[in-house]
């Protein structure tokens, strides 16, 4: 067999935090601390997006807005916040691959138009956008940005329809692909998810301060923790929910289709303490963990997580196996980009700026190391030889789902499919140039038994290549994927 190591090109590196969520959004309404409310909802969920972050708000008179390059509390000084009043807000925070981190495509986008003056946000990935935007552009549109989101408002902006909730009830039916969105309007919040329901959107109440409630809305329910709101449910896919002078208004805009809930905002995204899909991701993870351990056992001395993303799975494996769970490797959380790195000389840099093992708990051990996913496979190999270089006399490595063989176009910021290496090398070859002494993914149907899929509620595409959608511009899409990165 040749070297794997030859046939896998090593400049194709990731982060430690292999895969991105495009963004996170949140909304309240009825509440005179709004601003304040949705600047700690983005702060719970920074993790979703790290490029860039804003804030719409309104009085009911006037809709401000705010956005900028950077992390919420560094974005979003009090000075800052108390230059957007009103007690009805929107809020999003992004990730971009390089060729988008530009302010033009942070949101919210902002307009005034014949509905009003509105601001929109959105979670997703529309997959018919760039067919839509020519469309638009055919009939005079202009667009400043390259965001899906701009096309949603152009779309809203054309409509004939007489009310706002009309015009987006057209415009979302002319969408394919994922969208949670959140739109603020002078004197009512909406909010709406994709009739698929691929990415989450949670909804809560709580106290406005005055005697009455206040409606909340956040990608992750940590959200509504930090602000000591409760967790009512989800808005159903398909549905838009409406909130403004009249109360609160629930609407299936859309038919009933089999819905697409993404696997991996249980594997990877999502924070461990929120409820995501109605299901709580710490359990969703230690499950995986466990299965994990049903599945590809082996006699070890200890269980090592792969911070953050696989301590979940290691804590269910070590619980499940009976082997004793260690931490292992430590990892900075104050890593920011660096500009200065240092010469060949010193190996893997840019993992060990990250992470740091724990010698004296892997000096003579067998190790099984507990992580999420593979995906281009050069950051695990070095891992692997970090664990190893601190003395470990084996590294079993356990990854709590299966194989990634294909890409995401629903909203999530993957690899191309030649780039995977799962996609074009066999378990086998993986391990090998891993140079771990074993390699067992999690099957599929654990997986879904994890997440507690009865009734194949859950997208599972970027492990079996099967879309739920028809991706009628699939060239179009991955040549999209290609100029992005």
């Amino acid at each position: 067999m040749s070297d794997p190591a030859r046939s896998i090109d090593l400049s194709l590196d990731l982060p430690l935090d292999k895969f991105h969520e495009e963004c996170g959004v949140f909304a309240i309404y009825g509440h005179s601390e709004a601003t304040n409310l949705t600047y700690l909802g983005l702060y719970a969920l920074q993790h979703r997006g790290q490029e860039s972050a804003g804030i719409a708000t309104s009085d009911s008179r006037e809709i401000r807005c705010f956005k900028s390059m950077g992390h919420v509390a560094d974005i979003f000084t009090p000075e800052r916040i108390a230059s957007l009043p009103g007690d009805l807000a929107i809020g999003h925070t992004r990730y971009s691959t390089a060729g988008d981190t530009v302010l033009m495509n942070a949101q919210p986008f902002s307009v005034a138009c014949n509905k009003g003056q509105i601001a929109v946000a959105h979670n997703g990935n529309i997959t018919n956008a760039g067919e839509l935007r020519r469309e638009l552009e055919r009939e005079g549109s202009i667009f400043q940005a390259s965001s899906d989101t701009e096309v949603i408002l152009h779309l809203i902006a054309r409509s004939r329809e007489r009310t706002l909730a009309g015009a987006l009830r057209e415009a979302m039916l002319q969408l394919e692909g994922a969208f949670s969105l959140v739109l603020l309007a002078r004197d009512c919040v909406i909010v709406a998810r994709d009739p698929r329901g691929f990415r989450p959107l949670a909804f809560g109440r709580m106290p406005s301060g005055e005697g009455g409630t206040a409606y909340v809305f956040a990608s992750e329910t940590c959200a509504f923790d930090l602000i000591n709101a409760d967790y009512v449910g989800d808005v159903q896919p398909g549905e838009m929910v409406s909130v403004g002078p009249d109360g609160l208004q629930r609407e299936r805009y859309a038919p009933e289709v089999p819905h697409a809930q993404c696997v991996f905002e249980h594997v990877y995204f999502s924070r461990p303490d929120s409820i995501v899909f109605g299901r709580a991701v710490q359990e969703s993870r230690e499950n995986l963990g466990r299965l994990l351990a049903r599945e590809s056992a082996v006699e070890a001395d200890v269980v090592v997580p792969v911070p953050d993303s696989g301590v979940a799975a290691a804590i269910g494996y070590a619980a499940e196996s009976g082997i004793p769970f260690r931490q292992a490797l430590i990892r900075n959380h104050y890593v920011g980009r660096t500009f200065i790195e240092p010469s060949q000389a010193i190996r893997d840099f840019g993992v060990k700026l990250k992470l740091n093992p724990v010698r004296h708990l892997l000096e003579g051990k067998r190790v099984v190391l507990v992580d999420d996913s593979i995906v281009r496979g050069t950051t695990s190999r070095k891992i692997v030889r970090m664990v190893r270089n601190a003395g470990a006399r084996e590294v079993h490595v356990r990854i709590s789902c299966p194989p990634t063989v294909s890409p995401c176009f629903y909203g999530v910021d993957t690899p191309r499919e030649a780039e995977l290496i799962a996609s074009n090398h066999s378990v086998e070859q993986i391990r090998e140039f891993l140079e771990a002494d074993s390699l067992a993914y999690l099957s599929i149907e654990a997986l879904r038994h994890a997440v507690a899929d009865d009734r194949g509620q859950y997208c599972y595409a970027c492990y079996t290549r099967d879309y739920p959608t028809d991706l009628v511009h699939l060239e179009e899409l991955v040549a999209a994927k290609g100029r992005r990165r």
